[in-house]
C-alpha cells in the first residue's frame, strides 16, 4: 500500500526539522577552511602572560582566527621583522627597538604606544642575601642578573645601576627578562632586575623591591603591523584591540601602566 499524501507530508516535515536541529549544533570548528586565518604576533617576552590572555579573547570575538604568539627579546624580534620573517604584528618593550625596526623597513606605517612598565628588583621568596635596596648589589658575594644590554630590560637596568653607582657586574646577562626571573625563582641568583609586571606574574614566587627613580623613566611598549604581513587588516584589528578598552583593561590587571606613563 502506498503512503497517503498526509503521511508523506509528515515524513518530509520530520526530516526538515531534524536537518534544522543538526545545523543549529554548529561551533567555531565548523568555520569553512577558506575563512580560517592565522595571525602571528611577535612580542617581547615580558608580554607572555598578558598576550596569552588577550589572544584567547581576540579569538573569541574573531571566529576562524587563530593567534600564534612568538615571544623573544625585542631586539631579536625587531630584526626578524626587518628581515620579513613570518609575522604580522610586532610588539616591543621600548621605543628605541621599534624605531630600529621602522628604520629597517620592518613595519607598516607608524607604531602605537600601548603600555608602560618599570624596572623592579626581584629576589627569591626567602631572600637569603637579605637584599633591601639596589645598592645591596654592590655587596661582596651577592650574585645578581640583568638582561643583555641590547634588550630593553637590560638597557633600563644598566641606567638604574649607573644612577645608583653600583659598580659590581652581574654574574650573567640573560637573553630576556623571563630568563632572569626563572633563575631568581629557582634560587640560582640572589637578585635580578626585571619588570614590575614580572614580579606580579610570579605570584609570590619572588619578592619585589621597588627601585627609586625607575618610575621616572618607564619603558614604553609599542605595536605595529609588520611590513611583511599578509594579513594587514587583521593585524590592524589586533593593534586597535590592544589600544582599546578591552586590551587596556587586561594590561592594567597585569600591572602595566597606562598610555603616556
Amino acid at each position: 500500500m502506498r503512503p497517503t499524501s498526509a503521511a508523506r507530508l509528515a515524513v518530509s516535515t520530520l526530516v526538515g526539522l531534524i536537518a534544522l536541529a543538526t545545523a543549529g549544533c554548529g561551533s567555531s570548528a565548523d568555520v569553512p577552511t577558506a575563512t580560517k586565518r592565522t595571525l602571528t604576533v611577535l612580542a617581547a617576552s615580558s608580554l607572555t602572560g598578558t598576550f596569552t590572555d588577550l589572544a584567547e579573547q581576540f579569538e573569541g570575538s574573531h571566529p576562524g582566527v587563530q593567534v600564534k604568539l612568538v615571544f623573544d627579546s625585542s631586539a631579536t624580534l625587531a630584526q626578524q621583522a626587518v628581515e620579513q620573517a613570518p609575522g604580522d604584528v610586532l610588539a616591543t618593550a621600548d621605543q628605541k627597538t621599534m624605531d630600529q625596526a621602522k628604520a629597517g623597513g620592518g613595519i607598516k606605517g607608524d607604531a602605537k604606544e600601548f603600555a608602560t612598565n618599570v624596572i623592579a628588583l626581584a629576589v627569591p621568596k626567602d631572600n637569603p642575601a637579605k637584599i633591601t635596596a639596589l645598592s645591596d648589589l654592590d655587596r661582596h658575594g651577592v650574585d645578581y642578573l640583568t638582561c643583555v644590554p641590547t634588550a630593553p630590560c637590560g638597557a633600563a637596568a644598566a641606567a638604574l645601576l649607573q644612577q645608583d653607582h653600583v659598580t659590581r657586574k652581574p654574574v650573567s646577562q640573560e637573553v630576556d627578562v623571563k630568563s632572569v626571573l626563572a633563575k631568581v625563582e629557582s634560587g640560582e641568583a640572589d637578585a635580578g632586575l626585571v619588570y614590575q609586571t614580572d614580579v606580579t606574574a610570579a605570584g609570590g614566587k619572588v619578592t619585589g623591591i621597588a627601585v627609586p627613580g625607575a618610575a621616572d623613566n618607564p619603558n614604553t611598549y609599542w605595536v605595529a603591523a609588520t611590513a611583511g604581513t599578509k594579513n594587514a587588516g587583521l593585524a590592524n584589528e589586533w593593534v586597535s584591540y590592544l589600544t582599546g578598552a578591552q586590551g587596556q583593561a587586561v594590561l592594567k590587571t597585569a600591572g602595566f601602566g597606562p598610555l603616556g606613563g
